[in-house]
C-alpha cells in the first residue's frame, strides 16, 4: 500500500533532503553518510561525504573538482540501473542539465517518487536528452519558474553571436560562460552551426573541456587565451567565466564585444546592469513552459519544490488540483563561477 503522506518518509534536515527508508541525502549541504548526487555543479556536488552514489560522469566532475567524490567509497550507476540502498529501490533517469546530471527515481512501498535535480527539455548533444517518469510526487527545481522566462532556440541564440562577429570582425567576442555545462554546449553549438575556427578559452574552463572530451563529446579545435597576442585575437570567440568578462582580464582583449550566455540574459535590464551588450538567452534549466509541462505529463498528484522562484510555480500547482511544498534547501543556486 502507498504510503498516505511522502513527509513521513522523505524530510528535510540541516543537510538537505533525507529519504528515511533508504538512509541517504540527496544532493546533501555538507558531509552526509550517505549521498545520492544529482550532478556536478558546486551547488549540488560537495566534499566530505562517506559515501557517495551518481553516475560514471559526475563521479569524474567531483574527482576534478573536490580531488574524489567520498571519503570512504563511491558507487557509478548507469543510467536506467536499479540499486538498492536500504529498503529503497534508487534508479539514475537522464535529466539532460550537462554531462552526467541525473534525475533520481526512488521506489518504496508502491510509491515512485522523482527528484528532478537541474533539468532542461531543450536538445543539448553534450548529454543525454531529459526523460519523463511517471511518478505519484515530483520534487522539481524551480530556477526560471516566472511566466516570463521563455528560453526559445539556442541555434538562434548562436546565430547572433555568429552574426555579431561578423559584423564587427576587428573586436574579439568575450562570452561569458559557467565552466561545466554551458561553456561545452556553446562549443558544439558553434560547431554544429559551421563555425571551425579556434576557440579561445580562459583558463579556468580547459579542465572542464578536457573531461567533457574524455566522455567522447568533441569540441574541435581550443587555444587557450591567456598568452595570445592581442593581434591574434580580433575577431575571435573568447570564452570566459562570467566573473572574468567585467574585470582586468578582458580588458587585454581587442576592443572586445561582451555577451552572456544565460538563462538571465531574457531580463535586458539584468543584462544591462551587467554590463553585456550581447545577451545570449541559453539555459541548461527548464524554463516556465518546460516545467509546467514536465509537471503535468509526470502524472503526479503531488509537488515538492527545491528552490529558486517557487511562489508562482506553486500557485499554477495548486490551480492544476495537486499538493504544492516549498522545501527550503540551503545553497540551491546556478554556480557562477
Amino acid at each position: 500500500m502507498i504510503p498516505e503522506r511522502f513527509d513521513t518518509w522523505l524530510t528535510v534536515d540541516r543537510k538537505g533532503l533525507f529519504c528515511r527508508p533508504g538512509g541517504f541525502h540527496i544532493d546533501p549541504y555538507g558531509g552526509a553518510q550517505r549521498a545520492v548526487v544529482t550532478h556536478g555543479h558546486s551547488d549540488h556536488a560537495r566534499p566530505g561525504h562517506a559515501r557517495v552514489l551518481a553516475t560514471r560522469e559526475t563521479l569524474a566532475v567531483m574527482t576534478a573538482r573536490l580531488g574524489t567524490p567520498a571519503e570512504v567509497s563511491s558507487q557509478a550507476a548507469a543510467y536506467g540501473e536499479r540499486i538498492t540502498i536500504g529498503e529503497v529501490a534508487v534508479t539514475l533517469i537522464p535529466a539532460g542539465h550537462v554531462l552526467g546530471s541525473a534525475q533520481v527515481l526512488i521506489e518504496w512501498k508502491g510509491a515512485r517518487v522523482v527528484v528532478s535535480g537541474d533539468y532542461k527539455r531543450s536538445a543539448d548533444p553534450t548529454c543525454p536528452g531529459f526523460e519523463l517518469v511517471p511518478c505519484h510526487l515530483f520534487i522539481t527545481e524551480a530556477t526560471f519558474a516566472l511566466p516570463v522566462f521563455q528560453h526559445g532556440d539556442a541555434g538562434e541564440e548562436t546565430a547572433k553571436l555568429l552574426k555579431s562577429r561578423m559584423q564587427f570582425p576587428d573586436r574579439a567576442h568575450v562570452v561569458g560562460v559557467y565552466g561545466l555545462g554551458k561553456c561545452q554546449r556553446l562549443i558544439v553549438l558553434l560547431r554544429d552551426a559551421g563555425y571551425d575556427r579556434p576557440i579561445y578559452l580562459h583558463g579556468a574552463l580547459a579542465a572542464c573541456c578536457a573531461l567533457y572530451e574524455s566522455f567522447g563529446v568533441r569540441l574541435g579545435d581550443l587555444k587557450p587565451a591567456t598568452g595570445a597576442k592581442r593581434e591574434e585575437l580580433k575577431g575571435e570567440i573568447v570564452l570566459a567565466p562570467p566573473s572574468a568578462i567585467a574585470d582586468r582580464w578582458s580588458r587585454r582583449l581587442p576592443d572586445p564585444v561582451t555577451a552572456f550566455a544565460s538563462g538571465w540574459m531574457r531580463v535586458r535590464a539584468r543584462a544591462r546592469q551587467q554590463g553585456v551588450e550581447l545577451p545570449l538567452v541559453i539555459s541548461d534549466h527548464a524554463d516556465w513552459r518546460e516545467l509546467t509541462e514536465t509537471i503535468a505529463e509526470t502524472g503526479a498528484e503531488e509537488v515538492w519544490v527545491t528552490h529558486g522562484r517557487e511562489d508562482a510555480l506553486l500557485h499554477h500547482i495548486q490551480m492544476t488540483g495537486r499538493k504544492g511544498r516549498a522545501l527550503a534547501l540551503v545553497g540551491r543556486e546556478d554556480e557562477d563561477q
